[in-house]
C-alpha cells in the first residue's frame, strides 16, 4: 500500500494508490488519519485503504503535497552510516549510531520548496531512507525489530553546514524551518524487500547524480537502528528514524557545492519513488509572534 498525504483548496487529504498506480482519496482534513491507521497495525492500514479506494480519484499533479506524517512523535536521525560519508568528512568511523532529533517544523513535503536561509548559504543535501515505526515498545530484540517497522519513505537532510559545526552537537544545523522534505509517499513494508535493504539510492542535483548507493551500504541497518535505539527510547507509532547519507554531499566537494535559489534536488530510492524539491530563498527577516 502506498499512501500520499495532500492538500487541495485549503483542505487537508489523504490518498492510497490502486493497482494501476492511480489514486484514490478523501478531502477530509486527513491529520492524523494515517498515524492512527499505522497504530492500528496492518489491519488498521487496510481498512483506512478500503475507505479511501471508495473515495473520489486524486490527480497528484492537482494537489500540494503534504508530509506523509505532519507531526511524528519522534525524528530520529542517523549521521555517519555509510563508510563512504564518514570518510569524506574525515572522522573516524564510530562504532555506535550517532543520533540527532529532527523537529516536525523543519518538515516539507514533496514538491513544496527547500527554504536556504537568509543567515547562510551552505545548504547541504542528503538523500536518505526513512523507516517509519508501526508497533511501538522498548528493549526490542533485533530478531523481532522489523516487526515494529509499519513502511518506508524518503528525506532530505537538508543542512545548514556552518550551523551545523558551530558546536559539537548538531541540533540547530538540522532544524532550520524548511529543510526537511519528507516524501513523497508512505510506503507499507509489504511493498519492498525485508528491512528495505538493496535498494538504489540517487541524490540529483539539477539532474547531476550527487549521490548513489544502496541501503544494504548502511553500516546499522533498519533492524539494528531499531533495536538499539529503544535500549534507551520507548519508540511509539508514527515514529520515524531517518536512516543516514552516503558520499557526495555538498560539503565534501571542492570546491563545496551547495544548493541555491532556483536549483531542484531530486532524491530516488528504488520502489519508494522520487522526493522532489525545489530551493527557494527565506523571505524578508521580520519577527514573528506564535500564533
Amino acid at each position: 500500500m502506498r499512501f500520499i498525504a495532500y492538500e487541495r483548496n485549503g483542505t487537508r487529504g489523504l490518498a492510497v494508490a490502486d493497482q494501476a498506480g492511480r489514486h484514490w482519496g478523501l478531502d477530509d482534513g486527513g491529520d492524523g488519519r494515517l498515524e492512527r491507521a499505522i497504530a492500528g497495525g496492518r489491519d488498521g492500514l487496510k481498512d483506512l485503504a478500503a475507505a479511501l479506494l471508495k473515495g473520489e480519484p486524486i490527480d497528484p499533479e492537482a494537489v500540494s503535497f503534504l508530509p506523509p506524517l505532519s507531526s511524528p512523535g519522534k525524528i530520529i536521525c542517523v549521521g555517519l552510516n555509510y563508510a563512504d560519508h564518514t570518510a569524506e568528512s574525515s572522522i573516524q568511523q564510530p562504532d555506535y549510531p550517532t543520533l540527532f532529533g529532527r523537529f516536525a517544523s523543519s518538515l516539507v513535503g514533496h514538491g513544496a520548496p527547500i527554504v536556504r536561509p537568509n543567515v547562510s548559504d551552505a545548504l547541504d543535501f542528503e538523500g536518505e531512507l526513512v523507516a517509519v515505526i508501526g508497533r511501538g515498545g522498548r528493549h526490542i530484540p533485533q530478531s523481532a525489530a522489523l516487526d515494529h517497522v509499519a513502511g518506508y519513505s524518503i528525506f532530505n537532510d537538508g543542512t545548514i553546514r556552518d550551523y551545523q559545526f558551530r558546536t559539537p552537537q548538531w541540533t540547530i544545523g538540522k532544524n532550520f524551518d524548511g529543510t526537511g522534505a519528507f516524501g513523497p509517499a508512505f510506503v507499507t513494508a509489504d511493498e519492498l524487500p525485508s528491512g528495505a535493504s538493496s535498494l538504489k539510492l540517487e541524490t540529483r542535483l539539477n539532474g547531476t547524480v550527487m549521490q548513489k548507493a544502496s541501503t544494504s551500504d548502511l553500516i546499522f541497518d533498519v533492524a539494528t537502528l531499531v533495536a538499539l535505539i529503544s535500549v534507551g527510547i520507548t519508540l511509539s507509532p508514527g515514529d520515524i528514524i531517518v536512516t543516514g547519507t552516503p558520499s557526495g554531499v555538498g560539503a565534501a566537494r571542492k570546491p563545496p557545492l551547495y544548493m541555491k535559489p532556483g536549483d531542484v534536488c531530486e532524491i530516488e530510492i528504488e520502489g519508494l519513488g522520487v522526493l522532489r524539491n525545489p530551493i527557494a530563498q527565506e523571505g524578508k527577516n521580520t519577527v514573528q509572534a506564535a500564533a
